[in-house]
């Protein structure tokens, strides 16, 4: 008996008398009585041998992608996702995931699975946009990266409520006298500068006397008082001087310290991302100086209009695992500083 199929725009439509035939269950959505197929799952059916309408997968892939864009990518990641014993449908953000063992129309999805190729340049905003939309549904988000070797690395992303555990600085702590050198700031008095290093590990002690502190951490002591006068005038600075000279030092200052500011208020212990790649390393809370634990979060600050490259992004995803730390982006949401964090994912 032949089949009764016809492709109708984006989708497979199946007849009655085929359904009769053979079983898809828990493939496509019935409309009325035929089976209406996204493209991508008559594909997999095809790839199958379930699915003949007298067209080979290449032949049928000429005449599908002309109508879906992507349809290869989208593909590969369902492909695989069926292959590892999921059930999986089209949504808008790409596929519903439902969890190991759940079926369609048994219970909710879990995930959401948004497929993207190595090679796209994808504006941060819509990623965040695509974010909140799954987790207003109560979803996850897995982002589903597709090489040009055809494998898939999937990484979950989601928003972050970022609190630190850290109590705000004694304002008798600032008040010691700081310069300003080159590019660095230098608190002179011994005991000021153990104190301000101890009580929330400012800067960097220089022969036990000395503290060193970076132009952020500068200026977010400023703003509690801390007086700092210029090393060659010995002119004192007004913190927004203070700012001004630092932004001509460093381009990011202004985005940087925006950032820093809001970790520090949430309880952070924030210090110099460098060594990884990234602006900051944040710590929850430190006990004692002496005994400094492993930071938990890289944070790296993203101007309103970042553009993501996938391969810098694993870059930094790859190395915040290696170190064991989460992966932090920092941006300006419509109302105040917003945090995603993206990690490497298994479904």
């Amino acid at each position: 008996m032949t089949m009764a199929i016809e492709i109708k725009g984006d989708s497979v439509t199946l007849s009655k008398e085929c359904l009769e035939e053979h079983d898809f269950s828990y493939y496509g959505r019935m409309k009325g009585d035929v089976l209406e197929l996204s493209l991508v799952e008559a594909a997999f059916l095809i790839e199958r041998e379930r699915l003949d309408f007298g067209i080979t997968l290449k032949e049928f892939f000429k005449i599908a992608s002309s109508v879906q864009p992507d349809l290869d990518l989208k593909y590969v990641a369902y492909k695989d996702l069926r292959e590892r014993g999921y059930y999986v449908k089209p949504s808008v953000t790409d596929f519903r995931l439902y969890p190991r063992g759940g079926r369609p129309g048994e219970g909710p999805a879990s995930a959401y699975v948004y497929v993207l190729s190595e090679r796209i340049y994808l504006p941060f905003v819509e990623l965040v946009e695509k974010v909140k939309l799954t987790q207003n549904v109560r979803k996850k988000m897995l982002l589903a990266v597709v090489d040009g070797e055809s494998d898939l690395t999937f990484y979950a992303a989601k928003t972050a409520n970022m609190q630190g555990k850290m109590p705000q600085l004694a304002l008798d702590l600032v008040l010691a006298d700081a310069t300003l050198l080159d590019d660095r700031v230098v608190i002179w008095d011994e005991h000021h500068a153990v104190q301000l290093y101890r009580a929330g590990f400012y800067g960097k002690l220089v022969d036990g006397k000395m503290l060193h502190i970076s132009l952020l951490e500068c200026a977010y002591l400023m703003r509690l008082g801390l007086p700092v006068e210029e090393g060659a005038t010995s002119r004192r600075f007004t913190t927004l001087q203070f700012i001004r000279r630092a932004k001509a030092i460093e381009p990011e200052f202004a985005m940087k310290l925006d950032v820093y500011t809001d970790l520090r208020d949430r309880g952070f212990v924030v210090k110099t991302g460098f060594k990884f790649g990234s602006h900051f390393r944040a710590y929850e809370q430190i006990e004692d100086v002496d005994r400094i634990p492993h930071s938990k979060y890289l944070v790296h600050a993203l101007p309103k209009d970042f553009i993501v490259t996938l391969p810098e992004m694993s870059r930094a995803i790859r190395l915040a695992h290696g170190v064991r730390k989460r992966m932090i982006f920092a941006y300006r949401g419509k109302k105040a500083l917003e945090y995603l964090d993206i990690g490497r994912a298994k479904p």
